[in-house]
């Protein structure tokens, strides 16, 4: 049964005219130093459709990004970062969830270049690649400290709804442990050709290759973080290839094998079918998300869970797994089910009692805790 207080937090959790830690704008939250102004630009929104969606969230990009080319003109390349960065986020919020029109598609174009003046005067320089797989290319953003010999690298697995140019951050917090990056769009999203179906973890593994291959990385230290469906694509990619995976970190995955209890069930579909209530793209368009059911969530587990792909008992390397405890899209029981099964040792955790998805509330500790913890783990 659901509680008052649990209804309240439902309710907020996927509505984009609230601003809450637990809600819609976590995605975005821990990368604008301002929420005053992000709570001033959602109070102006008027309907989640992209004709009075992207406007909003266009204009403040602009203005931002106006802002860091003048700072920039100035050679103040610091602040003009920080702009250029509040641009394109703004810009990826006008974006969500993905490039579904043409709109969409013209600020997501506005936020690639955002993103791209924000990293003009990087020391180390991010590199724009392609990783070939399979007769494709996936476009990638990589980046490497300056070194004398050979470095860990870390691939940074994005998930369903949020693109390689919002995981820049992770890209920096490698760079500080001393470690190389590798930020990439998950399958289906983005610059990744390849469809969303288990099968497409050939991508992920393609990435590994590509990396072990470059000379600035030492192929026997490789590892890989990972948010919401990228917290799950991590493991994924564990299991997949254990010999080539030495580390990983797996933030909010579903699913891992964790079975839903009856009220848990409810508390999931009730929380993905309330994504279905909002339009983003052209009025009178259907819902980007569809409504949620208890057989979609089971269709989804047996095609997609570690348990149903066998891959549990090969996940051997060091694993830290992170969530917030009141997490209703990656609930908390698939990190009790990891610690549960499989290897004895090499499992760690960290669960936020009052944390919701991702546990984004607590982004600041272990976000960097992460990347500490993998630097650890890649040097032994």
């Amino acid at each position: 049964m659901t509680t008052a207080a649990e209804g309240r937090a439902i309710q907020s959790d996927e509505n984009p005219f609230f601003v809450t830690p637990k809600g819609f704008y976590r995605r975005w939250a821990s990368m604008l130093d301002d929420h005053t102004e992000l709570q001033t630009l959602v109070d102006s929104l008027e309907a989640s459709t992209e004709d009075k969606w992207v406007p909003v969230w266009r204009a403040a990009g602009r203005r931002h990004e106006n802002i860091g080319d003048a700072l920039e003109a100035q050679k103040d390349y610091e602040a003009a970062r920080r702009e250029h960065l509040i641009a394109k986020t703004y810009y990826a919020i006008g974006r969500f969830p993905w490039e579904l029109s043409p709109l969409k598609r013209e600020i997501s174009a506005d936020c690639a270049r955002a993103f791209q003046k924000a990293n003009a005067h990087l020391d180390p320089p991010v590199q724009v690649v392609d990783i070939p797989c399979e007769g494709k290319t996936i476009r990638a953003h990589f980046r490497a400290p300056k070194a004398t010999k050979p470095v860990g690298a870390v691939l940074i697995m994005c998930g369903s709804d949020v693109f390689k140019e919002d995981r820049g951050w992770a890209s920096d917090m490698c760079i500080a442990e001393g470690l190389a990056a590798l930020v990439m769009d998950a399958p289906g999203t983005g610059e990744n050709p390849f469809p969303w179906d288990p099968a497409s973890v050939k991508a992920w593994m393609a990435a590994v290759d590509w990396m072990a291959a470059r000379p600035e990385v030492d192929g026997n230290r490789i590892g890989a973080f990972g948010i919401s469906r990228g917290g799950y694509s991590v493991l994924q990619l564990a299991g997949a290839y254990p010999e080539m995976m030495k580390a990983v970190v797996a933030s909010a995955g579903h699913p891992f094998g964790y079975e839903l209890t009856p009220a848990e069930m409810d508390w999931v579909v009730e929380g993905r079918s309330r994504r279905s209530l909002f339009v983003y793209g052209p009025p009178g368009s259907e819902p980007a998300f569809p409504k949620w059911s208890a057989e979609k969530e089971n269709e989804i587990f047996h095609k997609w869970s570690l348990k149903s792909l066998g891959l549990v008992d090969r996940i051997t390397m060091p694993t830290l797994l992170i969530n917030g405890k009141e997490d209703i899209l990656a609930p908390i029981g698939n990190i009790y089910y990891m610690l549960e099964h499989g290897p004895v040792t090499g499992r760690e955790a960290r669960i936020y009692p009052d944390g919701g998805h991702c546990a984004f509330k607590y982004y600041k500790e272990w976000a960097p805790a992460s990347f500490k913890w993998l630097a650890d783990k890649l040097s032994r």
